[in-house]
């Protein structure tokens, strides 16, 4: 497998934070007065029920939503205060959907988020191109690099933009519902490739994921939405717990063991929590 660290890309590594921010929806505020540091080395899972704004919280650490309040900081320095191509090198931002308005190769899609690493004419060079076949790689997607993006099934589709995301080699990732549309095998092959990927050159991961427990055993911590405000952050099984999934869900969830192995789960209607 090839490598995806120190080909042409800006691996030093990146800090963000969020410094007293707050999101609303509406009248409806998601986020208060939230204040945390994610450090290199860390896979972050974002977490919470529909509608509790994990979609506008990665935006906005993406440096592309105005916060109702409070900031984002990239390496100390005010997200928005970043040139737009330089900030570019430092984070990368791999959106909820992909829509294809035309037809273009795989290679061609991946090669896409290269453009912040591109000079003079803006063409691509060898170690850009070596990249892009270095991230199709790492998720198993060779083999399709020459096909039409508008032949893809969805999953495919989806992991093309999580190997695009990897090509732009960031040390800051973020990812919205990265997992969406794959089966259990490739869901795991990708959280998989993002380990590797985070421990390669010590970046930092931020996915949301509706599935808690492919976040208990990937994330090393969890940001955990209730939607009304409260978030809780923390190791990510300090937070994914039945008490505090159960209240941001609205549900009763227990946990369940057997041979070392642990799950979230609904709990049954009347049965004992």
């Amino acid at each position: 497998m090839k490598s995806l660290t120190n080909i042409g890309a800006d691996t030093r590594r990146a800090s963000l934070s969020a410094q007293h921010l707050t999101l609303r929806a509406g009248a409806r505020t998601l986020l208060e007065d939230f204040t945390h540091t994610f450090y290199p080395g860390e896979i972050w899972c974002v977490a919470g029920p529909n509608g509790a704004g994990k979609t506008t919280l990665i935006t906005a650490l993406a440096g592309l939503a105005r916060p109702a309040g409070g900031h984002v900081d990239v390496d100390g320095e005010r997200i928005d205060a970043w040139p737009s191509a330089t900030l570019a090198r430092r984070r990368a931002l791999m959106p909820q959907t992909s829509h294809d308005a035309f037809g273009a190769s795989v290679l061609d899609i991946v090669l896409l988020n290269r453009f912040p690493h591109l000079t003079g004419w803006g063409w691509e060079r060898l170690a850009d191109r070596a990249a892009a076949f270095a991230a199709l790689e790492a998720l198993g997607l060779e083999s399709l690099a020459s096909r039409d993006v508008l032949s893809l099934s969805g999953g495919e589709r989806q992991r093309v933009s999580l190997a695009a995301a990897l090509c732009q080699e960031a040390p800051l990732l973020l990812l919205d519902e990265p997992l969406a549309f794959l089966d259990w095998h490739h869901q795991i092959d990708c959280m998989n490739a993002l380990v590797r990927w985070t421990r390669a050159s010590t970046r930092t991961v931020f996915f949301s994921c509706h599935d808690l427990n492919i976040a208990r055993r990937f994330a090393t911590h969890a940001l955990l939405l209730e939607g009304n405000g409260a978030a809780h952050t923390g190791p990510v099984r300090d937070v994914l717990t039945p008490a505090l999934a159960s209240r941001a869900f609205g549900y009763p969830l227990v946990l369940i063991e057997q041979g070392g192995y642990e799950a979230l789960v609904p709990a049954l209607p009347g049965a004992p929590r």
